[in-house]
């Protein structure tokens, strides 16, 4: 049996499916649930329809991909959902796929779950991967009390700024900091990070997690100034506790 959630008399209903996070794990780390029900879907939400295509493809070798109704995020403005709309409001079961990991998580799928809720439709999140909640497990940094705030500014002085607000908000609260950045300039933040933090603070980076070059480093800033670790330029997140 499917999980459901909402009122009864529910219009359709909308999947928030996870996929990989790592291209390379694209079948392992997948669950048999999410495998099965992605099998029967014939209409998407997506973040980018040519990724969402490919993990199908892993997931489903002989799926008729042809079939498979997409609608796919505005990148430059506001998404029209009036397709959405209507696969909702006629019954109708639909998935909702990010670039990777888990849907409405540091990607744009929330503004389709809330009007799934608004046409008072079933939502059901299925279980799958998170490097955000990945990254904090390893990271060795208090787990009780955390906060995401995706991208910082990238240039200067706003970037320190923020940097030190971040910081000062970790030391008053015990708050784990967890942010993103662009896999190109991941090099560049941790030398503002090691620049701009104080020596005691703690620093985790999480790099490619799940994947095959999967590297995991946390110290002090104070340890991190002496031996600094050479970043590759994938997917990474970056945590900070004060």
């Amino acid at each position: 049996m499917w999980r459901t959630s909402g009122a009864p008399n529910m219009a359709g209903t909308l999947f928030l499916i996870p996929t990989p996070i790592a291209a390379d794990t694209a079948s392992g780390s997948t669950s048999p649930e999410v495998r099965s029900l992605s099998a029967r879907l014939q209409c998407y939400v997506v973040e980018n329809a040519r990724t969402a295509r490919r993990v199908l493809r892993a997931w489903h070798q002989d799926l008729v991909l042809e079939s498979i109704e997409m609608l796919e995020w505005n990148k430059h403005g506001p998404t029209d959902f009036s397709r959405l709309r209507q696969w909702l409001a006629a019954g109708l079961e639909v998935g909702l796929m990010s670039e990777a990991g888990c849907p409405a998580v540091a990607d744009p799928g929330a503004d389709a779950v809330a009007l799934a809720h608004e046409l008072n439709a079933r939502v059901i999140p299925l279980t799958g991967p998170s490097s955000i909640l990945l990254a904090l497990m390893a990271s060795g940094l208090n787990g009780q009390c955390f906060a995401f705030w995706g991208y910082l500014p990238i240039k200067e002085p706003a970037r320190s700024t923020r940097l030190k607000e971040l910081e000062a908000a970790s030391k008053r609260q015990a708050q784990t900091q967890i942010f993103i950045e662009t896999p190109y300039r991941n090099e560049a933040l941790l030398c503002d990070m090691l620049q701009h933090l104080k020596p005691a603070t703690r620093l985790c980076v999480a790099q490619d997690i799940s994947g095959a070059h999967e590297q995991i480093f946390s110290g002090t800033v104070a340890a991190w100034r002496q031996k600094k670790p050479l970043l590759s330029k994938d997917a990474t997140v970056f945590l900070l506790l004060a």
